[in-house]
C-alpha cells in the first residue's frame, strides 16, 4: 500500500538519507524524573487537609487533594501558569503524579477549576466553595521541619529576610517600594538551614520587620515543645533590628545575632581599630579586618538598654568596609570574631534559599487578591519542600547533594519517556542516551529505602501495602541488565485476596516492594491480569 505522506514533515536531507517526522510517538512525558518527587512525598495529603471543601460530593470529579498535587507537581516542573493546564490535563504522568485512578482516561482539572481553587475567599461562595485554612498551611511547614530531624539537632538557626516580588497590575496592596524603585510585595521568609518555616506575603508600604516577632513567636513554640532544651538563634540583616524582636528573645530564652546599621556614633567607637586595619592594608597590599565589641545603646530611645555590639573594622583597596552586628550571646562562648564570621556570615547561604524559591515560581503573584497571592506564595514554597526532601534523602552521597532546585528540575526531573499503561502496570521507557543514569539510580534507590524514610518521618510502613489508588509507576527500560545496580522497583505481586476477586474487577492487587526486576515473560505481556486475568 502507499504510505500516505499528509502528516509528514521532510527537512533537509543528510547525505543520502532524508530527514522526515511525524507526530505518532504516541504518549509520551517530558516529566519523568518527577516519579522520584513522588517518592519522597509525604506531604501533599497533609497540604490538601488545609483546605474545607463545601462542594457537593456527588458532583466532584476533582477532589481538593488530586487539585493540590496536581498544581504543587506543576510548579516544582517550571509549569508557571493555569494556562499550562488545558494542554498539560491529558497527560497521564501529571495524572498519576495528582493521583488519578485511571491515568491517560481520566484527565485532571482544567484551568478553571485551579483557577477557583486559588482564588477561594475568606467564606465559601457560590463559584467559590473550597477555603484555605492558612494557618494549617504554616503549622504544616514547621511540622515536616520537625519531623525532618532523626536526632536531636545541637542548634537551631532560624533565618530571617525578605525579597521583593514585582507586580505588574493592579493587585490588591500594591505599593511602590522606595528601594526597589517598583510596585512589589515584600514577603517574609524564615528558614532554618535548607528548611522552610514561614512565606508570608505583605504589602510593600510597612517596615521590613513588621510582623516578623509573631512568625518567631508561632515557630518557636513548637520547636520548643519537641526540644526544650536546644538552643535557638534568630538571625538576620539591619532591617530586623528591631526593640520589639530582640527584646522578645531576651525575655522567652532566643539568641539573637542581627546586623546593625552603621551611623557616625558606631565609626567614631572603631576609630582606633580602622587605623589599625589601614596600617596593616598598606603593609600588605591586602584587605585587613580588625575586631572589637563595645556595649552600645541609641540615643534616640528606640532601645530600652545597652546591648553587646561586635564590630568589624575593615580596610579594603581605597575604602573603608565597617559592619556592625548586636547580639545577646555571650563573648566566652562566641568571641567577637568567632561570631561575626562563622556565625552571622553564614546567613549569606538563605540568599540561596531565596532563589531557589524565585526559580520555583514564587513571584507569579498576579492574581488580584492578597489571599490569592498568598496561597501560590504557599503552593510554591510546597514545591520548595518537595524538592528539598528529594535533595536531602535522593541525593545524599551523590555529587547533586548540594545542587539547586532548578539544576535538579533540568537534570533529574526533565526526562522525556514513552508511557505505556496496561491492567497491571504503568510503563515508562526513558532514554537510553540519558547522561545522567547513575545519579537517578542512586535517587531511587536512596528515595526508595524505607529505613531512612521512617527515621525521617516521610514514610509511613503502613504505605508499603496499599490499594490502586496509590499503586507505583515501573522504573523499567528495555535496554536496563538485569543487574544489583538496577533501582529497587514496586511490583504486584497479586495475593489470596487479589486471585479471588481480580477476575471481577472490583477489586484491585496489592502489591509489595520488591527488588528483583521483571521476568521477560512479564515485560512482553502488555495486557490481562495474567493467572486469573
Amino acid at each position: 500500500m502507499t504510505e500516505c505522506t499528509q502528516d509528514i514533515l521532510e527537512f533537509e536531507s543528510h547525505c543520502s538519507r532524508q530527514v522526515v517526522a511525524r507526530f505518532d510517538g504516541g504518549t509520551l512525558t517530558s516529566d519523568a524524573g518527577a516519579l522520584l518527587l513522588r517518592e519522597t512525598d509525604r506531604l501533599l495529603e497533609r497540604l490538601a487537609a488545609c483546605f474545607d471543601d463545601h462542594r457537593d460530593p456527588s458532583l466532584v470529579r476533582h477532589p481538593v487533594q488530586e487539585m493540590v498535587a496536581q498544581r504543587v507537581y506543576a510548579l516544582a516542573l517550571g509549569y508557571e501558569d493555569l494556562n499550562d493546564r488545558d494542554e498539560l490535563r491529558q497527560d497521564p504522568l501529571l495524572a498519576l503524579l495528582s493521583g488519578k485512578r485511571e491515568p491517560g482516561k481520566a484527565p485532571v482539572a482544567g484551568k478553571s477549576t485551579l483557577n477557583r481553587l486559588q482564588r477561594s475567599g475568606e467564606s465559601p461562595s457560590r463559584y467559590k466553595k473550597i477555603h484555605c485554612r492558612q494557618e494549617s498551611v504554616d503549622a504544616l511547614l514547621v511540622e515536616v521541619f520537625l519531623e525532618a530531624h532523626e536526632e536531636t539537632p545541637d542548634c537551631i538557626v532560624l533565618d530571617l529576610d525578605v525579597t521583593d516580588l514585582p507586580l505588574h497590575g493592579l493587585q490588591e496592596g500594591r505599593f511602590v517600594h522606595g528601594y526597589h524603585d517598583e510596585y512589589c510585595y515584600l514577603p517574609l521568609y524564615i528558614f532554618s538551614g535548607e528548611h522552610l518555616l514561614c512565606a508570608r506575603r505583605r504589602t510593600a508600604d510597612q517596615d521590613a520587620a513588621a510582623g516578623s516577632t509573631d512568625q518567631v513567636k508561632r515557630i518557636v513554640g513548637p520547636i520548643r515543645g519537641r526540644w526544650p532544651g536546644v538552643p535557638i538563634v534568630v538571625r538576620a540583616d539591619s532591617g530586623f533590628c528591631r526593640e520589639e524582636l530582640m527584646e522578645w528573645c531576651e525575655q522567652h530564652g532566643v539568641g539573637y545575632v542581627l546586623g546593625l546599621a552603621r551611623n557616625e556614633r558606631l565609626r567614631k567607637s572603631i576609630a582606633a581599630q580602622m587605623e589599625e586595619a589601614a596600617r596593616r592594608q598598606q603593609a600588605s597590599g591586602r584587605p585587613a579586618r580588625v575586631f572589637t565589641e563595645f556595649a552600645y545603646q541609641t540615643t534616640t530611645g528606640s532601645w530600652r538598654r545597652a546591648r553587646r555590639v561586635v564590630a568589624k573594622a575593615e580596610q579594603l583597596d581605597g575604602k573603608e568596609n565597617p559592619r556592625f552586628v548586636v547580639t545577646n550571646l555571650g563573648a566566652d562562648e562566641w568571641p567577637a570574631q568567632r561570631l561575626y564570621e562563622e556565625l552571622y556570615c553564614a546567613r549569606g547561604e538563605m540568599e540561596n534559599r531565596i532563589k531557589e524559591q524565585l526559580s520555583l515560581l514564587a513571584d507569579r503573584v498576579s492574581a488580584e487578591t492578597m489571599k490569592a497571592n498568598q496561597l501560590r506564595l504557599s503552593l510554591a514554597g510546597c514545591a520548595y519542600v518537595l524538592v528539598q526532601v528529594l535533595r536531602r534523602l535522593g541525593r545524599k552521597g551523590t555529587e547533586m547533594a548540594r545542587a539547586q532546585a532548578a539544576t535538579i528540575r533540568d537534570r533529574l526531573l526533565k526526562i522525556g519517556a514513552r508511557i505505556r499503561i496496561s491492567v497491571r502496570r504503568i510503563w515508562l521507557s526513558m532514554p537510553s542516551g540519558y547522561p545522567w543514569q547513575g545519579l537517578f539510580r542512586q535517587a531511587g534507590r536512596n528515595c526508595a529505602a524505607e529505613g531512612e524514610g521512617v527515621r525521617a518521618g516521610l514514610f509511613d510502613k503502613r504505605q508499603s501495602r496499599c490499594d490502586f489508588d496509590r499503586f507505583r509507576a515501573e522504573l523499567w527500560s528495555k535496554n536496563a541488565s538485569a543487574s544489583r545496580d538496577r533501582p529497587i522497583k514496586r511490583h504486584f505481586r497479586p495475593g489470596k485476596r487479589a486471585a479471588a476477586t481480580s477476575r471481577s474487577g472490583n477489586t484491585a492487587p496489592d502489591f509489595d516492594l520488591k527488588s528483583d526486576p521483571p521476568t521477560a515473560s512479564e515485560r512482553s505481556s502488555e495486557g490481562g491480569v495474567r493467572n486469573g486475568g
